[in-house]
């Protein structure tokens, strides 16, 4: 059995002023054609399918359309669970209409999947709160799936029925490892995907991405460890870490795939990916990244020369690009223009000013009754090295008079 395993599609993210959504169009085509390729018989998509709980109309149609295309008519099951980007409820919404396709939404960790087939042959056989059995007509052994999407820790306890005060990875150990010894055997695959952060015990704990939400201590939510995942289980598909990697490979591979697509600049120069899982009952899943190609390139650069910074735009546009400029002054209008004006993608423009500051006993004195415009002036100097220019000064007498200073 194959199964695609994908995560944190952050379907309507923007990237400063600039909105993805036309390269996660490509990149969601490229992964429909790994799953065409590849013959793919599931796809698990683990959470943040939006980036906001109120994404856009053209967002959820990306999604829909995405979903409706790897479900093959029917012939292959896709299951998608909510992250914490995601509305459970809008999740949850469509699921009716999606069944028919095979196409899974679990929005809630309480989640039911009622018992269901397609005329292309997905069939869900089994299901209770958390777990589900799918069986393939092409398969003559079924994918038991334990499913956890994403909630805090306060919702997460009331959907397993429990007021215990033990962290949450306890609470999920027992509710995992119940599902594990009830349904899951060597006779079938056994796999689990949630939304959460987990890590090594004694390890530092890797950084959330920047601008991501964190998981981590919401609600007093700790790091879920290995040891809380059921024994029965060969494979852990993870979503909410969006660099693609393995958490640890025993007692199986436990792996956050990552995002189709660099989302902040601490993710420049990653190659992103989809993961291929090869599988049969009772033994190792045979695990292979997919390396994605589609999306343009997040790159931080610096330069101390505004002509070679403008030569290295020119001759990269299909960029999105973090400049840094070291100067001794700060940047006027003018070169800023002509940087924007050779490159289609800068993101920001950052200062770096080389020059020292005066002493801190030759720093000039404050004279408080000066107007707010000279003081203004005055500080703007002491920052940046230079007067500010007229329409600076109008823009802060705006100010002032909206402010009635």
């Amino acid at each position: 059995m194959k199964i695609l395993h994908t995560a944190d599609w952050h379907l309507g993210k923007r990237l400063g002023e600039y909105s993805r959504l036309p390269e996660q169009e490509l990149v969601l085509d490229e992964i429909c054609h790994v799953s065409e390729r590849e013959a793919v018989d599931v796809v698990l998509i683990a959470g943040d399918l939006f980036d906001t709980f109120h994404p856009g109309n053209d967002a959820a149609e990306l999604l829909y359309r995405t979903v409706h295309r790897l479900s093959d008519g029917g012939k292959r099951a896709v299951v998608a669970i909510a992250g914490n980007h995601d509305s459970p409820d809008r999740v949850d919404s469509t699921d009716l209409l999606a069944r028919s396709c095979g196409i899974i939404f679990q929005g809630r960790p309480d989640n039911q999947v009622p018992l269901f087939r397609t005329e292309g042959g997905v069939e869900v056989v089994q299901s209770s709160p958390g777990f589900l059995e799918i069986r393939l007509s092409r398969w003559n052994y079924p994918l038991r799936l334990l499913s956890t999407p994403y909630a805090n820790e306060l919702t997460l306890k009331r959907h397993l029925g429990t007021e215990k005060s033990e962290v949450l990875r306890e609470i999920l150990k027992e509710h995992w490892h119940q599902l594990g010894e009830k349904h899951c055997d060597d006779r079938g695959v056994n796999m689990l995907t949630a939304h959460l952060f987990a890590a090594l015990p004694g390890q530092m704990l890797p950084e959330e991405p920047e601008d991501e939400k964190p998981v981590l201590h919401i609600g007093g939510i700790s790091a879920i460890y290995p040891d809380t995942f059921p024994e029965q289980v060969q494979y852990v598909a993870l979503g909410h870490l969006h660099r693609h990697h393995t958490v640890c490979e025993s007692p199986c591979p436990i792996v956050y795939s990552g995002t189709p697509l660099s989302y902040s600049f601490s993710e420049a120069g990653q190659t992103k990916y989809v993961t291929l899982i090869e599988i049969s009952p009772g033994t190792l899943a045979e695990v292979t990244p997919v390396a994605l190609k589609q999306g343009r390139q997040l790159v931080r650069k610096r330069f101390s020369q505004v002509d070679e910074a403008i030569n290295w735009l020119e001759t990269h546009p299909d960029t999105f690009v973090e400049l840094t400029l070291i100067s001794d002054a700060y940047i006027d209008a003018k070169t800023k223009k002509s940087l924007y004006a050779a490159h289609s993608g800068i993101v920001s423009i950052v200062p770096e000013i080389t020059r020292s500051l005066p002493e801190a006993d030759s720093q000039p004195k404050i004279n408080l009754q000066e107007n707010l415009p000279s003081l203004f002036s005055r500080y703007f100097e002491h920052k940046r090295g230079q007067q500010p220019n007229a329409e600076l000064m109008s823009l802060f007498r705006e100010v002032m008079e909206a402010e009635e200073i």
